[in-house]
């Protein structure tokens, strides 16, 4: 035990015997790890999981990132109290008194969410230097004859994008190289980021300030949205609702399967970045780290309420009540035109043309026949494909109804520079580029913090917790899948991948809340410290809540891929599981911690 640590159990063990009060200041004074939490809570899947939560639903929504955040409290708290109770570390704990195939499906999963998450944060850090500052552009420039951007060949950008992911993971890769042994640099770094962070939170909280002042915040609509509304699973939101209920013939069952299909995709991959399974390895680590034992207790749960819990619900909040405000239910007035040739002009227009071409197809089969007859040998020939197909599909939106229009753009999949329109209302003119500095920064401090997680986590897999070598290499496989964002993802929005991350991640969350709810129910490993009668009661009944939410969350992420390119290997996984785990429960070798 270290001096600090020492000092700290003193100030908590006299504030425990002075009163409530003492007691309240001294956690105030100690809290630490929630934090470590919250930085990792409020990056850039949290983000983008806020801001398209406004898009689909405006505030009707605001109940469910309050749920997660609420339920993941409850099962992190229930993390801290067994690892602060026993002093050992969760894998060798689920190993030796549950259940091998449990602690290494645990280890496991948390290293592939490692995996998943960190593509979005990759991702967001591109499209930010692409579309708020330009860089994109200007470094394909190096690569490329081309007297001006629009001549920018496929080649000269695709160089510019691997040779900006490559860069974005090294510096990534130094700071958590020099993070395994802090120094000043680390330090100042670390101060940079949160300041950026800071001011971006700031930011959307004074932007929510400002439309109260202005009265474009309906307050009464935005309390009712924290009452959770399971129905919004299966049908549009309320404001989008009324609109689809007015549209005629094939178009109303077309959007409102749409707008379901993707409504589920953001609430999984919302629920799923306010406490993901990599979270649960964090937590009890890093209150190791600090030499933290039960004397902490208390500390630690109020340190995940207000370290955690309650800057996410305030920051989120803001975030989706700014994203409503510009892009729910609205339309910009190019995409409102009768007129083709307007609204093209839309930043709307090529968000939406693959899904209206859907619509178009559904209603009438042969409309795109007589372009696919044409010829496509040659790049002149495939452009010429592709504007005919293009002003087909603007002919078609022009003679869409105001209403239908609007239900279309609640599916545009905004990019970081519109998506800066948030903060337009405060920041005016300056709003693109604080935007971009604070998902940039958002994004990168949580690749920074996802990469240690990893390292941490094969170092403990391979039974080498303290070789810093073993967690250099695991940080830099995280970043390696990092730095490859663009192969497996090249859809047109780079923040929705925060979106298809999340959501698979969300169907590992099972194995972490399942495990740790048998650890605090086991007497061999908690003994004396094993809460009983009404206390242990009202944990099962929480923790119980916690696991069939995500049962629930999990089930929903699987069903939506079921008739994906992915469902095979995503039911063969999931049955595989299952089987090994069954097996797992009548082997249970012991771990020398």
């Amino acid at each position: 035990m270290n001096n600090k640590t020492f000092r700290d159990r003193e100030i908590l063990s006299q504030a425990h015997e002075r009163g409530p009060l003492s007691t309240l200041g001294a956690y105030f004074r100690l809290s630490g790890p929630g934090w470590l939490q919250s930085a990792i809570t409020l990056g850039g899947g949290s983000l983008g999981g806020a801001l398209y939560l406004g898009v689909i639903g405006g505030s009707s929504m605001l109940w469910l990132q309050l749920a997660a955040i609420v339920i993941g409290v409850i099962m992190l708290s229930a993390i801290s109290y067994v690892t602060l109770s026993t002093g050992k570390r969760p894998y060798g704990a689920i190993n030796e008194y549950v259940n091998p195939v449990l602690g290494a499906s645990w280890i496991t999963a948390t290293i592939l969410a490692n995996m998943i998450f960190i593509l979005p944060q990759f991702s967001l850090c591109y499209d930010v230097l692409d579309k708020n500052f330009g860089a994109v552009d200007s470094m394909a420039m190096q690569f490329s004859d081309a007297e001006s951007v629009a001549d920018l060949t496929e080649e000269a950008i695709f160089q510019a994008k691997v040779t900006i992911s490559v860069i974005i993971g090294f510096i990534a890769f130094v700071i958590v190289c020099m993070s395994f042994k802090p120094g000043w640099a680390a330090k100042m770094f670390d101060l940079l980021l949160k300041a950026i962070v800071g001011a971006i939170v700031i930011c959307f909280v004074v932007a929510v300030v400002y439309l109260t002042q202005q009265n474009k915040i309906d307050w009464q609509q935005a309390l009712l949205g924290f009452i959770p509304d399971l129905s919004q699973w299966s049908n549009p939101a309320p404001k989008i609702a009324e609109l689809v209920n007015g549209l005629q013939g094939s178009a109303k069952p077309f959007w409102t399967d749409q707008l379901v299909d993707r409504q589920q995709q953001i609430m999984i991959g919302t629920t799923a970045t306010a406490v993901g399974i990599n979270m649960t390895f964090l937590l009890p680590y890093s209150m190791l780290a600090r030499g933290w034992d039960k004397t902490f207790r208390g500390l630690a749960r109020w340190d995940l309420i207000t370290g955690m819990a309650i800057p996410f619900i305030v920051v989120t909040s803001c975030i989706v009540l700014a994203s409503a405000n510009a892009f729910h239910a609205t339309i910009d007035d190019d995409f409102k035109s009768n007129d083709p040739a307007v609204v093209q002009k839309s930043r709307l227009f090529n968000g939406i043309k693959s899904t209206v071409k859907k619509r178009m197809e559904r209603g009438d089969a042969d409309a795109f026949a007589a372009i696919a007859a044409m010829p496509s040998s040659t790049s002149e020939e495939v452009a010429a494909k592709d504007a005919a197909q293009t002003q087909l599909i603007a002919d078609f939106v022009a003679a869409m109804s105001e209403e239908e229009k609007t239900v279309a753009a609640t599916l545009v999949k905004p990019n970081t520079q519109q998506l800066a329109r948030t903060l337009e209302p405060v920041l005016g003119d300056k709003a693109n580029v604080v935007f971009g500095l604070g998902v940039l920064g958002m994004g990168f401090s949580t690749i920074i913090i996802l990469s240690m997680i990893n390292g941490y986590a094969f170092a403990e897999i391979l039974n080498v917790y303290e070789s810093t070598i073993v967690r250099v290499i695991g940080a830099l496989a995280a970043i390696l899948v990092g730095v490859a964002w663009f192969y497996i993802w090249t859809g047109d929005s780079k923040t929705y991948l925060v979106i298809i991350a999340s959501s698979f991640a969300a169907i590992l969350l099972p194995i972490a809340y399942f495990t740790f709810m048998a650890l605090m129910n086991n007497e061999e490993l908690l003994g004396e410290e094993k809460p009983t009668g009404t206390r242990m009661s009202i944990w099962n009944l929480l923790m119980t809540i916690g696991v069939i939410s995500a049962v629930a969350m999990s089930y929903g992420s699987i069903s939506t891929k079921i008739d994906s390119p992915d469902g095979p290997f995503v039911i063969g996984g999931v049955v595989t599981f299952l089987i090994l785990a069954i097996v797992g429960f009548t082997a249970r070798p012991r771990y020398d911690d």
